[in-house]
Protein backbone atom coordinates (compact mmCIF):
# COMPACT_ATOMS: atom_id res chain seq x y z
CA UNK A 1 0.00 0.00 0.00
CA UNK A 2 2.56 2.74 0.72
CA UNK A 3 4.76 1.95 -2.18
CA UNK A 4 1.41 2.44 -4.46
CA UNK A 5 1.05 5.27 -2.56
CA UNK A 6 4.46 6.42 -3.47
CA UNK A 7 4.71 5.13 -7.20
CA UNK A 8 1.60 7.41 -7.78
CA UNK A 9 3.46 10.23 -5.89
CA UNK A 10 6.55 9.76 -7.89
CA UNK A 11 4.76 9.95 -11.24
CA UNK A 12 2.15 12.67 -10.31
CA UNK A 13 5.19 15.04 -9.18
CA UNK A 14 6.49 14.35 -12.20
CA UNK A 15 3.74 14.78 -14.26
CA UNK A 16 3.39 18.16 -12.71
CA UNK A 17 7.27 19.11 -13.42
CA UNK A 18 6.35 18.33 -17.29
CA UNK A 19 2.89 19.91 -16.97
CA UNK A 20 5.07 23.23 -15.35
CA UNK A 21 7.94 23.44 -17.90
CA UNK A 22 5.18 23.64 -20.69
CA UNK A 23 3.36 26.76 -18.83
CA UNK A 24 7.35 28.07 -18.25
CA UNK A 25 8.12 27.89 -21.74
CA UNK A 26 6.23 30.56 -23.23
CA UNK A 27 5.90 30.92 -26.92
CA UNK A 28 7.05 33.91 -28.72
CA UNK A 29 4.32 36.77 -29.86
CA UNK A 30 4.07 37.31 -33.88
CA UNK A 31 6.96 39.30 -35.02
CA UNK A 32 4.31 41.01 -36.79
CA UNK A 33 8.07 43.57 -37.93
CA UNK A 34 9.15 40.53 -39.99
CA UNK A 35 5.93 39.10 -41.65
CA UNK A 36 4.89 43.14 -42.72
CA UNK A 37 8.86 43.18 -44.47
CA UNK A 38 8.06 39.81 -46.20
CA UNK A 39 4.63 41.05 -47.55
CA UNK A 40 6.07 44.49 -48.94
CA UNK A 41 8.70 42.83 -50.85
CA UNK A 42 5.86 40.13 -52.02
CA UNK A 43 3.86 43.04 -52.99
CA UNK A 44 6.87 44.36 -54.89
CA UNK A 45 7.04 41.38 -57.06
CA UNK A 46 3.46 40.66 -57.76
CA UNK A 47 3.45 37.44 -55.75
CA UNK A 48 0.45 35.99 -54.18
CA UNK A 49 1.99 33.41 -52.29
CA UNK A 50 5.25 31.98 -51.03
CA UNK A 51 5.61 28.40 -50.34
CA UNK A 52 8.83 26.81 -48.14
CA UNK A 53 9.79 23.38 -46.87
CA UNK A 54 13.31 24.56 -45.72
CA UNK A 55 13.20 24.13 -41.97
CA UNK A 56 14.90 27.40 -41.63
CA UNK A 57 12.29 29.03 -43.59
CA UNK A 58 9.18 27.13 -41.94
CA UNK A 59 10.26 29.17 -38.85
CA UNK A 60 10.92 32.12 -40.23
CA UNK A 61 7.25 32.44 -41.45
CA UNK A 62 5.70 31.06 -38.21
CA UNK A 63 7.74 30.10 -35.43
CA UNK A 64 7.30 26.54 -36.04
CA UNK A 65 10.81 24.77 -36.02
CA UNK A 66 9.96 21.00 -37.46
CA UNK A 67 10.98 17.57 -36.18
CA UNK A 68 11.30 16.51 -39.47
CA UNK A 69 11.50 18.64 -42.38
CA UNK A 70 8.31 17.51 -44.14
CA UNK A 71 6.15 19.72 -43.39
CA UNK A 72 5.77 23.34 -45.45
CA UNK A 73 3.92 27.34 -45.46
CA UNK A 74 1.76 28.27 -47.98
CA UNK A 75 2.32 32.18 -46.79
CA UNK A 76 -0.15 34.45 -48.91
CA UNK A 77 0.39 38.26 -49.79
CA UNK A 78 -3.12 38.71 -47.77
CA UNK A 79 -4.73 36.60 -45.07
CA UNK A 80 -3.54 33.91 -42.94
CA UNK A 81 -0.78 31.70 -43.46
CA UNK A 82 -1.38 27.86 -43.74
CA UNK A 83 1.48 25.58 -41.95
CA UNK A 84 1.26 21.83 -42.61
CA UNK A 85 2.48 19.75 -40.18
CA UNK A 86 3.26 16.24 -39.59
CA UNK A 87 0.69 15.04 -37.63
CA UNK A 88 2.25 13.31 -34.52
CA UNK A 89 3.71 17.20 -34.31
CA UNK A 90 0.33 18.66 -33.51
CA UNK A 91 0.86 19.47 -30.58
CA UNK A 92 3.98 21.09 -30.62
CA UNK A 93 2.25 23.51 -33.80
CA UNK A 94 -0.20 24.66 -31.55
CA UNK A 95 2.09 25.40 -29.09
CA UNK A 96 4.42 27.44 -31.04
CA UNK A 97 2.98 28.67 -34.32
CA UNK A 98 1.96 32.01 -35.33
CA UNK A 99 -1.24 31.21 -37.36
CA UNK A 100 -4.19 29.14 -36.40
CA UNK A 101 -4.37 27.16 -39.65
CA UNK A 102 -2.55 24.02 -39.35
CA UNK A 103 -3.37 21.28 -41.73
CA UNK A 104 -1.97 17.60 -40.73
CA UNK A 105 -0.88 14.72 -43.03
CA UNK A 106 0.53 11.32 -41.87
CA UNK A 107 3.59 10.09 -41.69
CA UNK A 108 2.08 6.40 -42.77
CA UNK A 109 -0.46 6.18 -44.65
CA UNK A 110 -1.96 2.93 -45.36
CA UNK A 111 -3.51 3.53 -48.32
CA UNK A 112 -0.73 5.67 -49.85
CA UNK A 113 3.01 4.24 -50.21
CA UNK A 114 4.52 7.73 -51.07
CA UNK A 115 7.16 8.84 -48.95
CA UNK A 116 5.45 11.79 -46.66
CA UNK A 117 6.57 15.04 -47.91
CA UNK A 118 3.87 13.92 -50.94
CA UNK A 119 1.16 14.04 -48.76
CA UNK A 120 2.65 17.78 -47.20
CA UNK A 121 2.42 18.87 -50.89
CA UNK A 122 -0.77 17.50 -51.85
CA UNK A 123 -2.06 19.83 -48.97
CA UNK A 124 -0.13 22.47 -50.12
CA UNK A 125 -1.28 22.19 -53.66
CA UNK A 126 -5.07 22.18 -52.35
CA UNK A 127 -4.38 25.45 -50.13
CA UNK A 128 -3.24 27.16 -53.30
CA UNK A 129 -6.26 26.25 -55.47
CA UNK A 130 -8.92 26.86 -52.74
CA UNK A 131 -7.95 30.21 -51.84
CA UNK A 132 -7.42 31.45 -55.43
CA UNK A 133 -3.59 31.79 -54.73
CA UNK A 134 -2.08 30.36 -58.10
CA UNK A 135 -1.53 33.30 -60.23
CA UNK A 136 2.19 33.77 -59.44
CA UNK A 137 3.98 32.00 -56.38
CA UNK A 138 7.03 31.48 -55.41
CA UNK A 139 9.15 28.50 -53.91
CA UNK A 140 12.18 27.28 -53.16
CA UNK A 141 14.03 26.97 -56.51
CA UNK A 142 17.62 27.72 -55.57
CA UNK A 143 18.36 26.86 -51.56
CA UNK A 144 22.05 26.67 -51.62
CA UNK A 145 22.09 25.74 -47.72
CA UNK A 146 19.75 24.85 -45.20
CA UNK A 147 19.55 24.66 -41.92
CA UNK A 148 18.47 21.36 -39.92
CA UNK A 149 15.14 20.72 -38.74
CA UNK A 150 15.02 19.38 -34.94
CA UNK A 151 16.17 15.65 -35.55
CA UNK A 152 19.51 17.35 -36.89
CA UNK A 153 21.19 14.54 -38.66
CA UNK A 154 19.19 14.04 -42.03
CA UNK A 155 17.72 17.09 -43.96
CA UNK A 156 15.02 16.49 -46.29
CA UNK A 157 15.27 18.15 -49.26
CA UNK A 158 12.56 18.18 -52.33
CA UNK A 159 12.57 16.08 -55.13
CA UNK A 160 12.16 17.63 -59.04
CA UNK A 161 8.36 16.59 -58.60
CA UNK A 162 8.04 18.51 -55.83
CA UNK A 163 9.15 21.57 -57.74
CA UNK A 164 6.78 20.82 -61.16
CA UNK A 165 3.80 20.41 -59.17
CA UNK A 166 3.83 23.71 -58.95
CA UNK A 167 4.67 24.67 -61.97
CA UNK A 168 1.50 22.80 -63.06
CA UNK A 169 -1.29 24.60 -61.25
CA UNK A 170 0.18 28.36 -61.32
CA UNK A 171 0.44 30.71 -63.41
CA UNK A 172 3.83 31.41 -63.09
CA UNK A 173 6.59 29.97 -60.48
CA UNK A 174 9.64 32.19 -59.36
CA UNK A 175 12.39 31.77 -56.63
CA UNK A 176 11.62 32.84 -53.45
CA UNK A 177 15.66 32.50 -52.08
CA UNK A 178 16.27 36.14 -52.99
CA UNK A 179 13.40 37.54 -51.30
CA UNK A 180 13.69 35.09 -48.75
CA UNK A 181 17.50 36.43 -48.45
CA UNK A 182 16.85 39.98 -48.30
CA UNK A 183 13.88 39.81 -45.31
CA UNK A 184 16.06 37.83 -43.43
CA UNK A 185 19.13 39.56 -43.54
CA UNK A 186 17.90 42.28 -41.57
CA UNK A 187 16.98 41.09 -37.81
CA UNK A 188 13.87 42.17 -36.11
CA UNK A 189 13.72 43.36 -32.46
CA UNK A 190 12.25 39.85 -31.39
CA UNK A 191 15.24 37.69 -33.64
CA UNK A 192 18.18 39.44 -32.09
CA UNK A 193 16.73 38.57 -28.63
CA UNK A 194 16.29 34.76 -29.78
CA UNK A 195 20.17 35.42 -31.11
CA UNK A 196 21.51 36.82 -27.51
CA UNK A 197 20.14 33.81 -25.85
CA UNK A 198 22.21 31.20 -27.98
CA UNK A 199 25.08 33.83 -27.79
CA UNK A 200 24.77 33.01 -23.90
CA UNK A 201 24.53 30.09 -24.01
CA UNK A 202 27.87 29.25 -26.42
CA UNK A 203 29.61 31.73 -23.74
CA UNK A 204 28.73 29.70 -20.90
CA UNK A 205 29.54 26.39 -22.22
CA UNK A 206 32.52 27.54 -23.27
CA UNK A 207 33.89 28.89 -19.71
CA UNK A 208 32.42 25.29 -18.39
CA UNK A 209 34.35 23.90 -20.75
CA UNK A 210 37.57 25.77 -20.37
CA UNK A 211 37.20 24.95 -16.51
CA UNK A 212 36.80 21.37 -16.78
CA UNK A 213 39.60 20.93 -19.76
CA UNK A 214 42.94 19.31 -18.69
CA UNK A 215 45.53 18.24 -21.19
CA UNK A 216 45.47 14.49 -21.75
CA UNK A 217 42.01 14.97 -22.92
CA UNK A 218 41.10 13.66 -26.06
CA UNK A 219 39.48 16.93 -28.70
CA UNK A 220 36.18 14.63 -29.06
CA UNK A 221 35.97 14.14 -25.36
CA UNK A 222 36.28 18.38 -24.79
CA UNK A 223 33.85 18.49 -27.70
CA UNK A 224 31.10 16.18 -26.40
CA UNK A 225 31.73 17.76 -22.64
CA UNK A 226 30.53 21.50 -24.35
CA UNK A 227 27.80 20.08 -26.50
CA UNK A 228 26.54 17.89 -23.12
CA UNK A 229 26.38 20.90 -21.28
CA UNK A 230 24.93 23.38 -23.88
CA UNK A 231 22.16 20.97 -24.63
CA UNK A 232 21.70 20.33 -20.91
CA UNK A 233 21.68 23.52 -19.55
CA UNK A 234 19.79 25.48 -23.02
CA UNK A 235 16.40 23.34 -22.43
CA UNK A 236 14.18 25.73 -20.58
CA UNK A 237 16.98 28.32 -20.43
CA UNK A 238 15.22 31.00 -18.58
CA UNK A 239 11.87 30.04 -19.60
CA UNK A 240 12.29 30.92 -23.16
CA UNK A 241 14.44 28.19 -24.82
CA UNK A 242 12.56 25.07 -25.34
CA UNK A 243 15.24 23.15 -27.36
CA UNK A 244 18.90 24.27 -27.49
CA UNK A 245 21.80 22.15 -29.55
CA UNK A 246 25.42 22.28 -29.64
CA UNK A 247 27.80 21.44 -32.64
CA UNK A 248 31.81 21.60 -32.13
CA UNK A 249 34.75 21.64 -34.13
CA UNK A 250 37.55 20.94 -31.71
CA UNK A 251 41.67 21.53 -32.75
CA UNK A 252 44.45 21.48 -30.29
CA UNK A 253 48.14 22.17 -31.23
CA UNK A 254 49.22 21.36 -34.39
CA UNK A 255 45.50 19.74 -35.09
CA UNK A 256 44.41 23.18 -35.82
CA UNK A 257 44.07 23.23 -39.47
CA UNK A 258 41.24 25.41 -41.76
CA UNK A 259 38.89 23.04 -41.98
CA UNK A 260 39.19 19.41 -40.72
CA UNK A 261 37.12 16.83 -38.14
CA UNK A 262 37.61 17.05 -34.51
CA UNK A 263 39.91 13.99 -33.91
CA UNK A 264 41.71 11.82 -31.20
CA UNK A 265 44.56 13.73 -30.83
CA UNK A 266 45.02 15.08 -26.81
CA UNK A 267 44.35 18.43 -25.75
CA UNK A 268 48.14 20.08 -25.72
CA UNK A 269 49.27 22.20 -22.51
CA UNK A 270 50.44 25.61 -23.60
CA UNK A 271 48.99 25.96 -26.93
CA UNK A 272 45.87 26.58 -27.95
CA UNK A 273 42.79 24.39 -28.11
CA UNK A 274 40.59 26.06 -30.70
CA UNK A 275 36.89 25.56 -30.66
CA UNK A 276 34.28 26.12 -33.72
CA UNK A 277 31.13 26.36 -32.66
CA UNK A 278 26.83 26.42 -33.57
CA UNK A 279 24.98 26.65 -30.96
CA UNK A 280 21.07 26.67 -31.88
CA UNK A 281 18.53 28.04 -29.44
CA UNK A 282 14.67 27.31 -31.09
CA UNK A 283 16.26 27.42 -34.60
CA UNK A 284 18.39 30.53 -34.18
CA UNK A 285 22.27 30.40 -34.42
CA UNK A 286 25.50 31.34 -33.23
CA UNK A 287 28.66 31.60 -35.56
CA UNK A 288 31.51 31.25 -32.92
CA UNK A 289 35.34 30.74 -33.06
CA UNK A 290 37.04 30.77 -29.66
CA UNK A 291 39.75 29.11 -27.67
CA UNK A 292 41.56 28.29 -24.11
CA UNK A 293 44.36 27.28 -23.41
CA UNK A 294 45.60 25.01 -20.53
CA UNK A 295 48.56 26.24 -19.19
CA UNK A 296 50.99 29.80 -20.73
CA UNK A 297 51.10 30.38 -24.43
CA UNK A 298 53.99 29.94 -25.79
CA UNK A 299 56.19 33.24 -27.27
CA UNK A 300 55.52 31.96 -30.73
CA UNK A 301 51.51 31.81 -30.24
CA UNK A 302 51.37 35.03 -28.32
CA UNK A 303 52.77 36.78 -31.48
CA UNK A 304 50.47 35.18 -33.79
CA UNK A 305 47.35 35.82 -31.14
CA UNK A 306 49.01 39.61 -30.85
CA UNK A 307 48.78 39.89 -35.15
CA UNK A 308 45.49 38.40 -35.33
CA UNK A 309 43.82 40.64 -32.54
CA UNK A 310 44.83 44.10 -34.27
CA UNK A 311 43.42 42.79 -37.85
CA UNK A 312 40.24 41.46 -35.61
CA UNK A 313 39.86 44.96 -34.12
CA UNK A 314 40.29 46.64 -37.91
CA UNK A 315 37.80 44.48 -39.56
CA UNK A 316 35.17 44.86 -36.45
CA UNK A 317 36.25 48.89 -36.49
CA UNK A 318 34.91 49.10 -40.08
CA UNK A 319 31.55 46.72 -39.82
CA UNK A 320 29.08 49.55 -39.61
CA UNK A 321 26.20 50.82 -41.13
CA UNK A 322 26.96 51.98 -44.33
CA UNK A 323 30.12 50.29 -44.90
CA UNK A 324 31.45 48.11 -47.69
CA UNK A 325 31.30 44.54 -47.73
CA UNK A 326 34.28 43.87 -50.69
CA UNK A 327 36.48 46.57 -48.22
CA UNK A 328 35.54 44.46 -45.44
CA UNK A 329 37.10 41.25 -47.23
CA UNK A 330 40.04 43.30 -48.36
CA UNK A 331 41.00 45.04 -45.51
CA UNK A 332 40.99 41.66 -43.05
CA UNK A 333 43.18 40.10 -45.97
CA UNK A 334 45.41 43.07 -46.63
CA UNK A 335 45.65 43.44 -42.90
CA UNK A 336 46.82 39.34 -42.46
CA UNK A 337 49.15 39.81 -45.59
CA UNK A 338 50.91 42.64 -44.00
CA UNK A 339 51.76 40.77 -40.76
CA UNK A 340 53.19 37.90 -42.88
CA UNK A 341 50.54 35.53 -44.00
CA UNK A 342 50.02 36.79 -47.69
CA UNK A 343 46.51 34.49 -48.87
CA UNK A 344 45.04 33.50 -46.04
CA UNK A 345 42.78 32.42 -44.90
CA UNK A 346 41.34 30.39 -47.13
CA UNK A 347 37.50 30.46 -46.16
CA UNK A 348 35.19 33.39 -45.73
CA UNK A 349 36.02 36.34 -43.49
CA UNK A 350 32.27 37.26 -42.94
CA UNK A 351 28.49 36.25 -43.40
CA UNK A 352 25.69 36.52 -41.89
CA UNK A 353 23.96 34.56 -38.73
CA UNK A 354 20.45 34.14 -38.32
CA UNK A 355 17.96 31.08 -38.77
CA UNK A 356 20.61 29.67 -40.38
CA UNK A 357 24.54 29.37 -38.76
CA UNK A 358 25.52 30.30 -42.38
CA UNK A 359 23.09 32.59 -44.24
CA UNK A 360 23.64 36.02 -46.92
CA UNK A 361 24.73 38.71 -46.73
CA UNK A 362 28.34 37.28 -47.60
CA UNK A 363 31.77 39.69 -48.03
CA UNK A 364 33.44 38.95 -51.38
CA UNK A 365 36.42 41.42 -52.64
CA UNK A 366 35.12 40.75 -56.33
CA UNK A 367 31.40 40.75 -55.14
CA UNK A 368 28.82 44.37 -54.26
CA UNK A 369 27.09 45.07 -51.03
CA UNK A 370 26.65 47.14 -48.08
CA UNK A 371 26.45 46.25 -44.34
CA UNK A 372 23.10 47.96 -42.95
CA UNK A 373 21.67 48.11 -39.67
CA UNK A 374 20.62 45.39 -37.68
CA UNK A 375 22.04 42.99 -39.80
CA UNK A 376 24.27 39.93 -38.19
CA UNK A 377 27.59 39.23 -39.38
CA UNK A 378 29.92 36.85 -38.17
CA UNK A 379 33.30 38.09 -38.78
CA UNK A 380 35.92 35.54 -38.52
CA UNK A 381 40.06 36.27 -39.74
CA UNK A 382 42.13 33.34 -39.18
CA UNK A 383 45.78 32.34 -39.96
CA UNK A 384 47.43 28.84 -40.65
CA UNK A 385 50.56 27.12 -40.29
CA UNK A 386 52.04 24.88 -42.42
CA UNK A 387 52.07 21.35 -40.82
CA UNK A 388 49.55 22.62 -38.70
CA UNK A 389 48.51 24.96 -35.69
CA UNK A 390 47.57 28.41 -35.89
CA UNK A 391 44.54 30.51 -34.90
CA UNK A 392 41.07 31.90 -36.03
CA UNK A 393 38.90 34.24 -34.31
CA UNK A 394 35.23 34.65 -34.58
CA UNK A 395 32.46 36.73 -32.89
CA UNK A 396 29.23 37.89 -33.93
CA UNK A 397 28.32 41.13 -34.21
CA UNK A 398 24.79 43.17 -34.42
CA UNK A 399 25.44 46.75 -36.13
CA UNK A 400 23.77 49.11 -34.83
CA UNK A 401 22.80 52.85 -35.26
CA UNK A 402 26.76 53.91 -34.90
CA UNK A 403 29.05 50.75 -34.63
CA UNK A 404 28.17 46.79 -33.61
CA UNK A 405 27.88 45.09 -30.62
CA UNK A 406 29.23 41.89 -29.87
CA UNK A 407 27.08 39.63 -29.09
CA UNK A 408 29.42 36.65 -26.66
CA UNK A 409 30.75 37.71 -23.53
CA UNK A 410 33.81 34.74 -24.04
CA UNK A 411 36.51 37.10 -24.44
CA UNK A 412 38.68 36.62 -27.87
CA UNK A 413 42.08 37.56 -25.98
CA UNK A 414 41.95 34.18 -23.84
CA UNK A 415 45.34 34.93 -21.87
CA UNK A 416 42.57 36.57 -20.37
CA UNK A 417 41.32 33.59 -19.07
CA UNK A 418 43.04 30.52 -17.67
CA UNK A 419 42.05 26.71 -18.39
Amino acid sequence: MRISRLRRTVRTTREDRVASYRKEIMPWPIDQTKLDRVRALMKDQDLAAVVVRAPDNVLYLTNYWCMKGYDAVVFPREGEPTLIALEPQLADAQRNSWTRDIRLFKGYDEHDPRPPQYRALDLALEVLKQRGLTDKIAVELNMGTQSADRMVGEPTTPTQNFFDAFRKISGQVVDATPLLNEARSIKTAQEIERMRLANELANLGMEHTREHMRPGMKESEVGGMYEGFVHGLGVGYQGKVEMARAFTLVWSGKGIATFTATGDRPIQKNEPTLFEIWVCADGYWTDLTKNACPGELTLEYHNLLDLLLKVFSDGVKHARDGASFPDLDRLIRARIAEGGYPGQPSHPICHGVGARAHEPPYAHQAGTGTILKNMVLAIEPGIYWPGGGGLRLEDNFLITDKANEKLCAYPDDFRLTRA
